[in-house]
């Protein structure tokens, strides 16, 4: 037989096709890699000059700026570059925050004036206008340089009413519960997404296993909670770190008016104000029906009672549809977003039966858990791989003092299940320092006078005080390990209709230098006004007692030989609480007033501790 040329090559052409296609079938995909259960950085997806960065707008349900069009949120994605070339599919590392435009300046008189009587209607504030910076937000580029070498695609979204996101900020409401969970329908194919803002052009996420989850810390720590709580089919888990999981346990405290540590002043519109970077033109509206009506109306500085407004902020009244496996991470130190924020919402995930762990330092706010919680995490719910983390026995993991953050000690729970509730009873002698005792309390009664001016820890220092009582354990001759939360009943009486509450458990002698482990233990707040209930309050009367019964913030803590517990009670907390005039009297009932602390081991421990 002879063969043309022509059909000659068309049969090495036909032979190089098939070589090609063989090679290509037969050659290793490149994908995430695996070891002990944790992804592993992968050097094809490592060079950040191949990663694909865009930015759309994912249109959502809801108009909260008023303009009639549904409000678009913005999102900001990157991913390797074999999503693009290789038809590579990836689960998404999803963080949401409202921060990322920019914030308010700390103008003069931007925060409300503390230095007024109780119940009294502060001045008007001033109103600071954000300057959004640049043409876009300015993106975080932590999460990328973390997650995207490991097999994730990561997305910024800017939350409504922040940045080039439309809408309002609500600090708190439905709408940024609703924005983070359209853009997961997005990325899993249930809603629109635009190449524009005001544009028709539709973008989809193709690279998208349908696999999320949702991390930060503070704000950006609280949007994955609001998200996680509509119940979205898709968000697998959540890393919340140092969330805030209730604008009322926020601003408020067991019905008083409290600030956040280090920002006296601050309330929910403050944060508004401070976060409100989008649209121009839409501000004016935002600000009349979120600001000026909604927040002006609920928000009830006079008497900081429980409400439906702060009762809508509230994460654990809307966890019943909630799906998503949670870590949490906190700092017992942390004094503007208090350990009670992820303790409330760990303790009802766990009671749901979700996949639950937990993570305390001993430091202030932010601290994320250590990278090899965080990777097991996202690795068995983002990745599907096996790697047990779900089945561990120990479910808390705390940091132990002066441990590093990354060596953090493992315990069955928190609080530990080891630990129960010893109750002490208080004897005389509070202005010096009176007695915390297992046996029975003093029957007298003793007082204290109010002045804001001087701070709590210059009252916990001084031998003798008019302005507090303190009431001390005998000095530790061994370890005492308190973890938990630790309750007081305390019965008083005010010469004043209306007074400020404040607790701090301390340990003594008071350390100089100060490290943030060293001398509180912990603290609380409450208005005696609100003593039988959170939405309703009565004036005292002069002469009456009342009980106040309340929390402080939990805690896990080791106190060491050589120190006593103090139970210090005053009135107003200088770095907290409103600032009333001096002079206030408050009067102590001792043998009706207790403190009940979580000790490892129970009054067995604390016996043998104290001898």
């Amino acid at each position: 037989m002879i063969i043309s040329p022509k059909s000659i090559s068309t049969l090495v052409i036909a032979l190089t096709i098939s070589i090609i296609s063989y090679a290509q079938d037969t050659k290793e995909k490149i994908g995430p890699i695996f070891k002990d259960g944790e992804a592993q950085i992968v050097e094809a997806f490592s060079d950040s000059d191949k990663w694909i960065r865009h930015d759309l707008w994912v249109e959502t349900e809801f108009d909260t700026d008023g303009d009639g069009q549904p409000d678009r949120m913005h999102v900001a994605v990157t991913r390797p570059e074999q999503t693009e070339t290789e038809g590579l599919k990836l689960p998404i590392i999803y963080v949401s925050s409202p921060y990322f435009a920019g914030v308010a300046g700390d103008a003069p008189g931007i925060m409300w004036d503390v230095d007024i009587e109780l119940g009294e209607t502060a001045k008007e504030r001033v109103h600071p206008e954000v300057t959004r910076r640049g043409k876009r937000p300015i993106i975080s580029n932590s999460h990328i340089r973390k997650w995207v070498p490991r097999g994730y695609i990561v997305v910024h979204s800017s939350s409504p009413g922040t940045g080039l996101s439309d809408g309002a900020p609500t600090i708190g409401g439905k709408n940024e519960s609703l924005a983070p969970k359209t853009v997961i329908d997005w990325l899993c194919g249930r809603a629109k997404g635009y190449t524009e803002r005001q544009g028709s052009k539709e973008v989809k996420a193709y690279w998208s296993t349908g696999k999320v989850g949702m991390t930060g810390t503070s704000y950006n720590g609280t949007l994955p909670l609001a998200a996680a709580t509509i119940g979205v089919e898709g968000l697998e888990a959540i890393i919340p770190i140092a969330p805030n999981t209730s604008y009322y346990h926020y601003y408020r405290s067991n019905g008083l008016v409290r600030s956040p540590g280090g920002y006296l002043g601050e309330d929910i519109d403050v944060l508004y104000d401070f976060v409100h970077s989008g649209k121009e033109e839409n501000r004016a509206y935002n600000n009349r029906t979120i600001r000026d009506t909604e927040m002006k109306n609920g928000m009830d500085r006079e008497t900081g009672d429980y409400n439906d407004f702060w009762a809508g902020r509230d994460y654990l009244n809307q966890m019943d549809n909630m799906k998503a496996a949670l870590l949490m991470s906190h700092g017992f130190n942390d004094w503007n977003v208090m350990p009670e924020h992820s303790y409330r919402i760990y303790k009802a995930a766990k009671e749901k039966g979700l996949p639950t762990q937990i993570y305390y330092h001993q430091l202030g706010h932010g601290g994320p858990p250590p990278m090899t919680m965080m990777n097991r995490w996202f690795t068995k719910y983002l990745h599907g791989i096996d790697n047990g983390v779900e089945k561990e026995e120990n479910k808390a993991y705390i940091v132990r003092e002066n441990d590093d953050n990354q060596q953090p000690t493992a315990y069955k729970d928190y609080p530990n299940p080891e630990a129960s509730d010893v109750t002490f009873n208080l004897t005389a002698g509070g202005v010096m320092s009176g007695g915390l005792t297992l046996n029975s309390g003093s029957k007298k009664d003793e007082t204290l006078s109010d002045d804001a001016a001087i701070s709590g820890s210059e009252l916990a220092k001084v031998a003798y005080s008019k302005n507090r009582l303190l009431y001390v354990t005998p000095k530790l001759k061994n370890d005492l390990h308190i973890s938990g939360v630790t309750k007081v009943s305390i019965t008083l009486s005010s010469d004043k209709p209306a007074a400020n509450l404040s607790v701090w458990l301390v340990s003594l002698p008071w350390q100089v230098g100060e490290k943030i482990t060293d001398n509180i233990i912990t603290r609380g707040w409450a208005d005696p006004k609100n003593h039988k209930s959170l939405t309703e309050e009565e004036y005292l009367k002069p002469g009456q007692f009342y009980t106040v019964n309340f929390d402080l913030q939990p805690d896990d803590q080791i106190i060491k030989a050589g120190q006593q517990i103090g139970f210090m009670i005053f009135s107003s907390d200088k770095e907290f609480t409103l600032h009333p005039k001096a002079g206030t009297k408050l009067t102590i009932k001792l043998d009706k007033t207790t403190l009940t602390l979580p000790v490892v081991g129970g009054k067995e421990a604390f016996t043998k501790a104290t001898n």
